[in-house]
Order: structure tokens, then sequence, then C-alpha cells
């Protein structure tokens, strides 16, 4: 387990207020947590932005009866076997399948195979989400020369 670092951030009352609302919504359950949470997410963004080695998930939503559509996914993961690690089947209905490719490769090419999924006619629904796997180097090595 990591070391922890307390550090201490002065809010305006009605930030932190509105703030608190979106904690206990949520249920998270300390301030701590939820900054904790918005820090991760600033920092996956970053990964994203520096262009480096990538995790993710693209999800997309579709109506399984179009054949068409079902072989041109198929195709489009075969071209870029070499960042998608899997993908999930799910049957959300009698006419609509969910598909979950996860992917982990550089930003370009993660991007590039959203943007060949997105261009196939007849999808209902997708997304990418953006993770990481925390190993950036290029945010470790700035990290590591405290240029914040």
């Amino acid at each position: 387990m990591s070391q922890l670092t307390r550090i201490s951030i002065s809010i305006e009352d009605d930030i932190i207020r509105r703030f608190d609302a979106i904690i206990e919504q949520q249920g998270l359950p300390t301030r701590s947590e939820a900054i904790k949470q918005l820090i991760s997410s600033a920092l996956v963004q970053y990964e994203w932005e520096c262009g480096d080695i990538v995790a993710g998930v693209v999800t997309i939503i579709y109506d399984h009866h179009k054949t068409s559509l079902v072989q041109r996914l198929l195709e489009v993961q075969h071209n870029f076997s070499d960042i998608v690690i899997c993908s999930q089947h799910a049957h959300l209905d009698h006419d609509n399948c969910m598909e979950n490719i996860i992917v982990r490769g550089k930003v370009e090419k993660v991007k590039e195979l959203h943007k060949a999924l997105l261009a196939i006619k007849g999808m209902k629904h997708t997304t990418l989400s953006m993770s990481t796997t925390g190993s950036n180097r290029k945010v470790r090595e700035i990290a590591s020369h405290g240029n914040f």
C-alpha cells in the first residue's frame, strides 16, 4: 500500500456545499475519496492527451438482425487485433445487442478504432470509455521531476 500525503485546500463555501451534496448523492464515504477520484480522472485524461499506451472500452449497441452490420463489426475488430484484447457480447432484448470491446494500445490507434466503429452504418450507440494502466512513462517522468 502506498504512503498517504495529507493536503489542505481552501474552497469557497458555496462550492464545497454543492460538492458535499454530490458526494452524498453518489454515496461516497468522504471528501478525500471524492477528491481522490477527481484527481484520478484528471490523470487518466492527461495520459490520453500524452499519447502513450492507454486502456479503454468501446461500447456499442446495435440491432443484431442487420447481418451486414455484424459482419462489418467483426471485420473492424480483426483489423485492430493488435489493440483489441477481447470483446464481450450481450443480448439486451430480442433485437438489440451490446458489445464491449476492451482495448489497450497507443491513443491514436484506440481513437482510430473508435472512429472506424462509429462509421459503421446502423450503429445505435457507440461510446469510448477512457481508462489507463497507470504506467504512463511520460506522466511518471514529469512527477519524478516535480514539474507540476
